[in-house]
C-alpha cells in the first residue's frame, strides 16, 4: 500500500522532472528550425501590358465598394444575402478553409517534440533450462515518466518549410472561398437582371397582344360589314399569333431563369413580379460608375490572384523541404521517470530512470529519390509560376473585355433608343397611310413586327450593358468577402 507521504514526494519529483525536461527540450527548440533552405520568393513580373487597352472614364475603384453599395436595388441586395448565407458553392469553399486549416494544424504541430505520460507494468518466467542459474525465475518491471517518441530536431528547416507550404496552402484556401464568393455575387447580380430583363419583355409581349386583340376585335367586326378583306383580317391574325407565340417563348425562358436563380441562391426565393416592379431601368440608376485602375492593383484586389500567389510560395516552400533531405536526419527519443521491480517501488527516492536515445541519418545511396523528389519540387514550382501567370493574363483579359463591353455597349443601346423611335414613328405611318387607303394593310404588318422586334432588342441590349458594368465589378475583384478568422489565425500561429 502507497503511503500519502511518499506520494506526494514522487509527485513534487515527477513536476521537478517534467521541469527539467521541459527547459530541455526549450534549449533544443531554439537551436533547431532556425535554418531554412527554401530559395527567395521573388513574385514574376507581370506578362501583360501596363495599361488596360480601352479608356478608363473616372469612377471608384471597385475594391473600394461593397456589393451592398453597389447594387441599389434592394430585392437584389437580399437575393444576394440569401446566396452567400445558402450557396452550396459558398459552403463547400468554407469547408475547403477548414480542410486546410487542420491540415496546417497538424503539420504545425511537427515542429514540436510529442510529450506523453506513460505508465507500464510486465512480468516474466524464464524455465531452468534457459535461466543462467538454471532455476526458473519470475522477473517484473514496472516504469512510469515523461516519453519523447523520435522528435526530429529541424536544424535544415524541412518541417519548417512544410509548415510554410501548408500556412501558403491554407491562405489560397482562404482566398479561393473569397473568390468563389465574388463569382456568386456576380451570378446572382447577373441571374436577377436577366430576370428584370425577362420581366420587361414579358410585358412589352403581353401588351402588344393585348393592342393587337383589340386590332382583330376591330378589324372582325369590319370584315363582317364588308369593309375590309379577308386577306387584312387573317394579316390581323398573323400579327396576334406572333404577339401569343413570343409571349409564350418569353414565359418559358423566365421560368428557367427564376429556376436557375433559386438554385444559385441556395433555397427557396419568391421571384414572381411584384405589381408596378416591371419598369425600364438602366446603369444610370442601379450601377455606379467603375474606375478600372492599372493592371498591377489587380494583383490585391481579386482573390484568385491572391490565391494563385500563395500557391506560388507553397511550391517555393516545398523546394526547401526537398533541399534539406540532403541533409543529416537527426532525430530524439528519449523518456524520464522512475522504475521498479516492484509495484510498490515505484516511486521509492532511488526508482529514477532515464534514456536519452539520439539518431543521425545520413543518406548515402537512394537510388536518386532524394534527387528526383528535388526535380519535382522544382517543377512544381515552375507550374506554379505559369498558373500564376496564366491567372493574371486572364484576369486581364477579363477587365478588358469588360471594359470593352461598357462602351460599345453603351453606344448599342443609343442607336437602339434612335432605331425604336424611328420605328415607332414608322409604324403610326404605315397605320395612319393604311386607314386613309394609301398602302396595304401588309405595310402596317412588318411596321409593327419590326416595332415589337426592336423593342424586345432594345431591353436586351440595355441589360447587356449592365452584365457588363457587374462583370467589370467582380473582374476588379469588387464584392469580395471579408476575411474570416482563416488569415488572421494562420498569421497569430506562424
Amino acid at each position: 500500500m502507497i503511503m500519502p507521504v511518499p506520494a506526494l514526494s514522487a509527485c513534487a519529483r515527477m513536476a521537478a522532472l517534467a521541469t527539467a525536461l521541459a527547459t530541455t527540450l526549450a534549449a533544443t527548440l531554439a537551436l533547431a528550425g532556425c535554418a531554412s533552405m527554401a530559395p527567395p520568393y521573388a513574385p514574376p513580373p507581370l506578362p501583360v501590358a501596363a495599361q488596360y487597352p480601352e479608356a478608363d472614364p473616372a469612377g471608384a475603384h471597385a475594391a473600394d465598394i461593397a456589393w451592398q453599395a453597389y447594387f441599389a436595388d434592394a430585392r437584389l441586395q437580399a437575393l444576394i444575402a440569401q446566396a452567400l448565407a445558402s450557396n452550396r458553392d459558398i459552403r463547400i469553399a468554407a469547408l475547403r478553409v477548414e480542410e486546410a486549416r487542420a491540415a496546417y494544424g497538424i503539420q504545425r504541430a511537427e515542429q514540436f517534440p510529442t510529450i506523453a505520460l506513460g505508465a507500464s507494468g510486465s512480468r516474466a518466467r524464464v524455465p531452468g533450462d534457459l535461466s543462467v542459474t538454471g532455476r526458473p525465475m519470475t522477473s517484473a518491471q514496472y516504469q512510469t515518466g515523461l516519453n519523447v517518441s523520435a522528435w526530429e530536431l529541424d536544424f535544415w528547416g524541412r518541417v519548417r518549410s512544410l509548415k510554410d507550404s501548408a500556412l501558403q496552402t491554407l491562405l489560397a484556401s482562404d482566398e479561393a472561398r473569397r473568390a468563389v464568393g465574388v463569382a456568386l455575387v456576380a451570378q446572382v447580380a447577373n441571374g436577377y437582371l436577366g430576370l428584370r430583363e425577362l420581366d420587361e419583355r414579358v410585358a412589352l409581349a403581353r401588351a402588344t397582344v393585348d393592342s393587337r386583340a383589340e386590332s382583330l376585335r376591330i378589324f372582325t367586326r369590319r370584315f363582317e360589314v364588308g369593309s375590309i378583306s379577308k386577306l387584312d383580317l387573317t394579316q390581323v391574325e398573323t400579327l396576334l399569333s406572333q404577339a401569343l407565340s413570343l409571349s409564350a417563348q418569353l414565359e418559358q425562358a423566365r421560368a428557367a431563369q427564376a429556376h436557375a436563380l433559386a438554385q444559385l441562391v441556395g433555397g427557396p426565393v419568391d421571384l414572381t413580379p411584384v405589381a408596378g416592379e416591371v419598369r425600364r431601368f438602366d446603369d444610370a440608376s442601379v450601377l455606379q460608375p467603375l474606375h478600372a485602375g492599372l493592371p498591377s492593383a489587380l494583383l490585391a484586389q481579386r482573390p484568385d490572384l491572391v490565391a494563385a500567389e500563395h500557391q506560388l510560395r507553397a511550391a517555393q516552400a516545398n523546394i526547401g523541404a526537398a533541399r534539406a533531405a540532403f541533409f543529416p536526419t537527426i532525430s530524439l527519443t528519449a523518456a524520464y521517470g522512475t522504475a521498479s521491480a516492484e509495484l510498490s517501488g515505484l516511486f521509492d527516492s532511488s526508482s529514477g530512470a532515464w534514456n536519452f536515445a539520439p539518431r543521425l541519418v545520413l543518406p548515402i545511396f537512394d537510388a536518386g529519390r532524394i534527387r528526383a523528389n528535388m526535380d519535382l519540387a522544382e517543377v512544381r514550382r515552375e507550374v506554379a509560376v505559369a498558373n500564376y501567370e496564366k491567372s493574371v493574363q486572364g484576369a486581364f483579359r477579363e477587365v478588358a473585355d469588360a471594359l470593352s463591353n461598357r462602351r460599345w455597349l453603351a453606344l448599342q443601346v443609343d442607336i437602339g433608343k434612335t432605331t425604336l423611335a424611328a420605328q415607332s414613328e414608322r409604324a403610326r405611318l404605315a397605320k395612319l397611310r393604311y386607314d386613309n387607303g394609301a398602302a396595304p394593310y401588309l405595310e402596317v404588318l412588318d411596321a409593327q413586327r419590326d416595332l415589337l422586334t426592336v423593342e424586345q432588342q432594345l431591353v436586351q441590349t440595355r441589360r447587356a450593358l449592365l452584365s457588363s458594368q457587374v462583370s467589370l465589378y467582380a473582374a476588379l475583384g469588387g464584392g469580395v468577402l471579408a476575411n474570416t478568422s482563416a488569415t488572421s489565425t494562420a498569421a497569430s500561429t506562424h
